[in-house]
């Protein structure tokens, strides 16, 4: 399927940090024209019907149930993970970096959002790792 939305500069991230073993299809920019945008919460690593933690404090479990809840809410809303435009992924410890960036690159795989990375010192919840905004924009 032809993508919906302008990449503009698209990259993978094992050309722009070679040294950290990833594998992400990313972008300087998305262009989008019309249609409706999805802006959701920062996707944590809980259940979305029970707002339960997931029992794991292990940053590529996390990253997976985090990702899980992005896609189910874009699907939610009638899109699927190509319509996805932009990430913002906080760290409560940048040696995870690695390991939630490959866990991330397994949804966004040929989708190349623009992506942003920070390194904040706590989340909502102690023990949540990865917090990822995310936004996406169905067309029309």
């Amino acid at each position: 399927m032809a993508d919906p939305h302008k990449r503009i500069r698209p990259f993978n991230t094992r050309d722009t940090y070679p040294e950290q073993k990833l594998n992400n299809d990313l972008c300087h920019a998305v262009v989008t024209h019309g249609g409706r945008t999805i802006w959701m919460r920062g996707a944590c690593p809980q259940d979305l019907e029970t707002s339960e933690n997931l029992a794991s404090h292990d940053p590529v479990e996390q990253t997976h149930k985090v990702m899980q809840n992005i896609r189910q809410l874009i699907e939610e809303a009638g899109g699927r993970m190509e319509h996805l435009v932009k990430l913002v992924v906080y760290l409560t410890d940048v040696r995870h970096r690695e390991p939630v960036y490959r866990t991330m690159g397994e949804y966004i795989q040929g989708v190349h959002p623009v992506c942003t990375g920070l390194t904040v010192v706590a989340l909502a919840r102690p023990e949540w790792l990865v917090e990822i905004d995310a936004t996406a924009v169905i067309p029309d």
